[in-house]
């Protein structure tokens, strides 16, 4: 079966200063993505600042052209043009809901125009439309007629969520997107965000920092490091037997008021290395208690176990902790 999203050696680089001698030089934000996502799945992009996710986000959005590879939605080559049909099938909801929303119009303003520039129902059903919309997420009908202002933060994500519904997508693309909340809001958007998964057979993009949001949500977890994807495995197998050393030291990072088994190996320990310094081998190296001198003479292939697999010379050592 063919997969719904398809990105296919993807490469997107920045043109940044020199703070040394004023030029310019590129930054690889992105360097050589392959991956799949499937009708309906939930993907968790997950790894330090600055490892390439919102950016991955972004072109799967077409907000950002990358320089080399293909983006594929159903069967279709996206990367340099979308049409605004192709435009609407996806959808982004952002970190910061007061930044993301106009703060001078009320939300019935804000979800009537996106319905009517796509003709999505006829003028007769839109106040309909509009009220299916806020009760899908959740919130009373007078939040039609409030501005974001008035909402709490929690309030005014799923305002956020409900506009990129308003368009009928068949991808949601989540950055960040309870990061910004307080505990008790971030589970009532999770547990929005499976309901309307499950409800409405969206494919999920869910990126974030925070691991056992991702754990709770997420059926796959992709692992990104300076640009390359590292690991990719089902959550559970990724959670309990991670093969990939950086994975390992993310989740021995999280602090876990009632411990269960933790993973072997140490916590992350250092910062990664500039992504302007473009180092051949394996990114991770100089952070990684196994390396080993191959380590720095190539980028390491693909070890693939299954639905499993992990960018490391000596994942099958790892496999056998």
């Amino acid at each position: 079966m063919t997969a719904l999203l398809q990105l296919r050696d993807l490469r997107v680089e920045f043109p940044v200063r020199d703070a040394v001698d004023g030029g310019s030089v590129l930054l690889r934000a992105v360097d050589g993505v392959d991956l799949d996502i499937g009708k309906a799945d939930c993907v968790g992009l997950v790894g330090e600042s600055g490892c390439g996710k919102s950016t991955l986000a972004n072109v799967l959005m077409g907000l950002v052209e990358p320089v080399a590879g293909q983006v594929l939605f159903d069967g279709a080559d996206v990367t340099k043009h979308r049409d605004p049909g192709e435009r609407r099938r996806i959808q982004m909801v952002f970190q910061d809901p007061a930044s993301s929303l106009n703060p001078r119009r009320r939300v019935r303003s804000v979800l009537a125009e996106l319905i009517q520039h796509h003709d999505l129902v006829p003028a007769a059903g839109l106040e309909s439309a509009l009220r299916g919309l806020i009760d899908m997420v959740g919130l009373p009908y007078r939040v039609l007629d409030a501005r974001p202002r008035e909402l709490s933060g929690g309030q005014r994500q799923r305002v956020a969520i409900a506009r990129a519904l308003a368009v009928q997508p068949e991808v949601l693309v989540a950055d960040e997107a309870v990061s910004a909340l307080d505990v008790s809001a971030q589970a009532k958007v999770i547990n929005l965000l499976a309901d309307l998964r499950r409800e409405l057979g969206l494919t999920l993009v869910f990126i974030s920092h925070d691991l056992g949001v991702v754990r709770a949500l997420c059926d796959r977890v992709v692992v990104m490091y300076l640009g390359r994807i590292v690991e990719d495995a089902p959550a559970e197998e990724l959670f309990e037997a991670p093969q990939h050393p950086y994975t390992t030291a993310l989740l021995n990072a999280v602090p876990d008021l009632a411990p269960r088994r933790r993973v072997e190996g140490p916590a992350l320990e250092g910062e990664p290395v500039s992504a302007l310094s473009q180092i051949g081998g394996c990114r991770f190296r100089s952070r990684c208690p196994r390396a080993i001198a191959e380590c720095a003479e190539q980028d390491p292939p693909y070890v693939v176990s299954g639905p499993h697999r992990t960018a490391c010379l000596r994942v099958a050592e790892a496999a056998h902790r």
